[in-house]
């Protein structure tokens, strides 16, 4: 059946937060490794938009001289998260991959998992 949400933006938010360790032992697909190794975990950023793209040429050139605004601008913003992308970096032969993760308001990237209590008070 369908799952109805009392908040409409609940469903594609997902969990507010995510705790991810520094380090993670998965599928390395380079040439050299072919393989399960250790990897190094960081988030994803966007690099700096380059001006010699054709695109932000196009865009330059058309918003010279007078008329205002050219193209539309994006208003009618509808998601309230980003799906976070993590980057993996081979610690053997420094591949680096991607991978793409849900939707969540908040991630931190080396922080020890939460013990459950039955295991923290055996001592």
């Amino acid at each position: 059946g369908t799952q109805v949400c009392a908040d409409p933006g609940e469903a594609l938010t997902g969990p507010t937060m995510v705790a991810i360790p520094k380090t993670r032992n998965t599928f390395c697909p380079s040439k050299k490794c072919g393989k399960h190794t250790l990897h190094k975990v960081s988030q994803y950023k966007k690099g700096k938009d380059s001006l010699v793209a054709q695109g932000k040429r196009r865009y330059d050139r058309k918003q010279r001289g007078f008329g205002g605004q050219k193209k539309p601008v994006f208003h009618k913003k509808a998601k309230v998260t980003k799906k976070v992308v993590l980057r993996l970096e081979c610690t053997k032969c420094g591949y680096k991959t991607q991978q793409t993760l849900k939707r969540c308001k908040h991630i931190e990237i080396g922080v020890e998992k939460k013990k459950k209590k039955s295991e923290a008070v055996a001592f």
